[in-house]
């Protein structure tokens, strides 16, 4: 049974039994507290916690997921993956435990001809809470063996959030793969060794209102008022059952990836057991990293760009142990969407992006892969002239955290030139760090309990936002809140949160800035200074209580500053016309990847991984202002998603959308996007626009900024001064600017070209006189010279292979030569033929030197260069070689 048909049997299956079909989420968390969403119920945790209202009472999904916690022991065990699918089904009030249970066994054991999964019987186990019952009696009712059932404490299967709120016990379903698994269940466990008992499958039942403490030791306070039902099964884990192999990664949509390794490496897979973890590395690494570029995410240097770039670098270097030098990741790509479109048929829209991005970094790292080396090389020489054989944790943390170099790499690299490393220290290291950013993390989230006040407040009154067709209002203060603590009445100098039954005021969201303005009452008057909407159906007003008291219950004029939003509004429409442009110049694939709109200004990242051209950029900039200029009409309709979709409506990286959504049009199909922020009412208000710069923010991802309505004009009219005092400088109109500028950038050109002939002419001069400098060392004729003329590394170079080729291959000869080159030290040294044979290479002089000028380097036997950063050391370093030379 393929992959694709096992998913299709569950949204069938479920879909036949009044569930509502929810499309999978993006791998991209909404959740501040996670970079990835690494869960089937992640984006329906609103929902059972409460801050929101479910849409429907039942909800069935097939939902991507990211695991990276482990990403070390992928590939060395079977059961370790960083992508999978969860499937899932869920009740809000609707079934609980016999529902949930019985649905669970007639999918699980019902013929397969009925779309079901056939799976024998009475190889089921299930683990539950030894308090519960019901659970019990439903599993005993519907078939499920009594001996089958092993019954756990709460320490070892109940579900909680780690904080106050929902919690319950499970029913974990596993199943039996027989004897050459493993042994035989035995003494109320089901995980007696070895892989014979497999969860496939884990009922939720969130039953209780739990309180405050630690691990499991908490007090149940009551069972909830509306309970809830949250499973999740593996995808790839019924696979594998259902496909009869031995685990994921020989699946369907996975083991093509390690077929097409084999080719490439021309090793097999079983064959050696490294080799095994490295293919297994590369097929779900391959997979992840696919999922991760088709949602939006591009490789980068923290969160989760960070990620997926360790994700592409592990798997070049798996490559490359495998043998293979020459890039391959693009192939590897195409054999991994080949295997997975059946499931995710989308990605024929994202596959050539994605192949492009992944392309560019293996370039990159490839690169990367000499610098580091060259670091490594350095601190490998420190630590043999320290006396030591062990490579510092240190120096392995900065290669991996500065240069990407996965540990093993390291390892490798250093037992290479007879070096271990403190393995121990890099682990130490890169536990502070994974230390740092939990607790990073931890300050960021904006966690489940910390919304408790607003959740309440809500509750009891919802706000509803006017704010699309009122600037000011007249509503009732419905909750103070001071330091997170509901309070009744604020006083002067207090800055505090207010809640309204009704508000103008637009919260921060969807790139836009937040309204500013006033709220007013009989006795007090409050500067709003933010806006957010913390949970659904509350927004929570930041101000400062400039005088009198604000109490709960107080009659209250909010007033949005009216400048300010219509600034915004302006600069947000024009983000949207910039987004349309981009499209127009640079095709779909350039997709809305961020935003940040304020009043007179916006900014758009997007993906794309080639530099942008003037000429494309003054096009994009040319379009937007054409429609500024057209008046195109703005409006706004609400529709279901999927009609929006239909429509062609851009839905935008990362966002979360629930099944009625707002569409901003512009022009009609000019530009329509998914959009809760406030916009002009025809594109002619915008003004004008004006870019200012568009850039590189990271591999694959580009940032395109612009000006706005009268900042706009202003950035115009400076540029327009500039030209003025240029023209009046080089005597010539704005129009004949370009070429006069050229014409003095050549004139410097060949300035520069003639100095440097000078310069070699002089370097000429000096070899000549260097040649009668050369000495005997040990047999080796060596010429070491400090430099005062070499104006760069290569001067240095010129000068070292003149020398060398002055004093021919009839002797073993070696010459150095260094010099200050902007107050840093560069040595290049170069090697005959004879100095070779007699075992001289420059590399290893040029490591010498370079330990010595506090630096690193490395190149050819015959010509290496190096530097550092004491330049005061030059004489020491020619010294330094000298001595070696002497000593070979």
């Amino acid at each position: 049974m393929r992959t694709a048909d096992i998913r299709q049997r569950w949204i069938d299956y479920f879909e036949a039994n009044g569930h509502h079909i929810a499309p999978s989420a993006s791998l991209v968390s909404p959740d501040p507290s996670l970079l990835f969403t690494v869960a089937g119920m992640v984006p329906f945790i609103p929902y059972i916690i409460g801050t929101e209202t479910p849409s429907h009472a039942r909800i069935a999904s097939v939902q991507k997921c990211i695991r990276t916690k482990d990403i070390e022991e992928v590939g060395q065990t079977t059961r370790h993956g960083t992508f999978f699918q969860m499937l899932g089904n869920f009740s809000f009030g609707d079934y609980f435990k016999r529902g949930a249970i019985e649905l669970a066994w007639d999918l699980l054991t019902g013929p397969e001809d009925e779309g079901k999964y056939g799976f024998e019987p009475e190889r089921f186990w299930v683990t539950i809470w030894n308090e519960d019952d019901e659970a019990y009696q439903a599993l005993v009712d519907v078939g499920v063996n009594p001996q089958h059932i092993v019954k756990l404490t709460r320490e070892e299967i109940f579900w909680d959030t780690g904080q106050p709120g929902p919690a319950g016990p499970c029913a974990e379903w596993h199943y039996d793969r027989g004897p050459e698994f493993g042994p035989e269940a035995v003494g109320g466990t089901v995980d007696p060794g070895g892989d014979r008992y497999l969860e496939i499958w884990n009922l939720v039942f969130d039953q209780f209102l739990r309180g405050p403490g630690s691990g499991k030791d908490y007090p149940l306070i009551r069972e909830l008022d509306q309970k809830a039902i949250d499973t999740g099964a593996g995808l790839e884990r019924i696979a594998y059952l259902k496909q009869g192999v031995s685990n994921m990664y020989e699946i369907d949509e996975v083991f093509p990836v390690i077929e097409k390794a084999q080719e490439l490496s021309g090793r097999a897979y079983k064959a050696n057991e490294e080799d095994d973890v490295r293919m297994r590395v590369i097929a779900d690494h391959v997979r992840s990293a696919m999922m991760l570029m088709h949602d939006g995410v591009v490789p980068g240097n923290e969160g989760r760009g960070y990620v997926l770039r360790r994700l592409l670098r592990r798997t070049v270097r798996a490559m490359r142990l495998l043998g293979v030098e020459d890039p391959s990741l693009t192939i590897l790509l195409d054999s991994s969407y080949r295997a997975m479109s059946a499931s995710y048929p989308e990605l024929v829209n994202t596959i050539t992006r994605i192949q492009s991005i992944a392309g560019a970094e293996e370039d990159a790292f490839r690169r990367t892969l000499t610098q580091g080396t060259t670091i490594l090389d350095t601190a490998v020489a420190k630590a043999k002239s320290a006396g030591t054989s062990a490579l510092s944790g240190e120096d392995a943390f900065q290669l991996h955290d500065t240069f990407g170099f996965p540990i093993d790499l390291t390892l490798e690299m250093a037992a290479e030139q007879g070096v271990s490393v403190d393995e121990a220290g890099f682990r130490s290291l890169m536990a502070e760090q994974r230390d740092r950013a939990r607790a990073d993390a931890k300050a960021k989230k904006g966690g489940h309990a910390d919304v408790s006040v607003y959740q309440a407040a809500g509750a009891q009154t919802p706000t509803t936002f006017r704010g699309y067709d009122e600037l000011s209002l007249v509503s009732q203060v419905s909750a103070v809140i001071k330091d997170g603590v509901s309070v009744p009445v604020a006083t002067t100098g207090d800055t505090v949160e207010v809640l309204l039954a009704q508000t103008p005021f637009y919260p921060e969201s969807g790139g836009q800035d937040a309204d500013t303005g006033e709220i007013r009452g009989a006795n007090a008057t409050l500067t709003v200074i933010d806006v957010q909407k913390p949970v659904a159906d509350v927004i929570v007003h930041t101000v400062t209580v400039d005088e009198g008291e604000i109490a709960v219950g107080d009659q209250v004029s909010a007033e949005v500053d009216p400048v300010n939003r219509r600034l915004a509004s302006k600069a947000h429409s024009a983000t949207h016309l910039i987004h349309a442009a981009l499209h127009e110049v640079l095709g779909d694939d350039a997709t809305q990847a961020g935003s940040y709109n304020k009043p007179g200004y916006m900014r758009l990242d997007f993906a794309w991984r080639q530099g942008i051209s003037h000429s494309a950029r003054e096009e994009i900039e040319g379009i937007a202002n054409r429609a500024i200029r057209e008046e195109l009409p703005v409006g706004t309709q609400v529709m279901a998603l999927d009609e929006a979709k239909s429509l062609g409506a851009m839905a935008l990286f990362g966002e979360k959308y629930g099944d009625r959504v707002r569409v901003v049009e512009i022009g009609g199909p000019f530009s329509r996007e998914l959009c809760a922020g406030t916009h002009v009412d025809n594109s002619g208000q915008i003004g004008l626009l004006s870019v200012t710069s568009e850039g590189s923010v990271g591999s694959g991802a580009r940032r395109i900024e612009a000006l706005v309505g009268a900042d706009a004009f202003q950035n115009l009219a400076a540029e327009r001064s500039i030209v003025s005092e240029l023209s009046t400088t080089l005597k010539a109109r704005p129009e004949e600017l370009s070429d006069r500028i050229g014409a003095l950038l050549t004139r410097l050109s060949e300035a520069e070209k003639q100095l440097t002939q000078y310069r070699q002419q002089a370097m000429q001069q000096v070899a000549g006189q260097l040649v009668d400098t050369a000495t005997d060392v040990n047999g080796i004729r060596l010429v070491a010279h400090e430099s005062t003329t070499a104006a760069d590394g290569d001067d240095l170079r010129t000068l070292v292979t003149d020398v060398r080729a002055r004093l021919g291959e009839s002797e073993p000869t070696v010459v150095a030569a260094s010099a200050a080159i902007n107050g840093r030290p560069q040595i290049v040294i170069g090697t005959n033929q004879a100095a070779r044979d007699a075992g001289v290479r420059a590399g290893d002089l040029v490591k010498t030197a370079s330990a010595v000028l506090g630096g690193g380097g490395g190149g050819k036997p015959d010509l290496a260069q190096g530097g550092g950063q004491d330049a005061s050391k030059i004489s020491d370093a020619l010294v330094a070689v000298r001595d070696a030379v002497a000593s070979r």
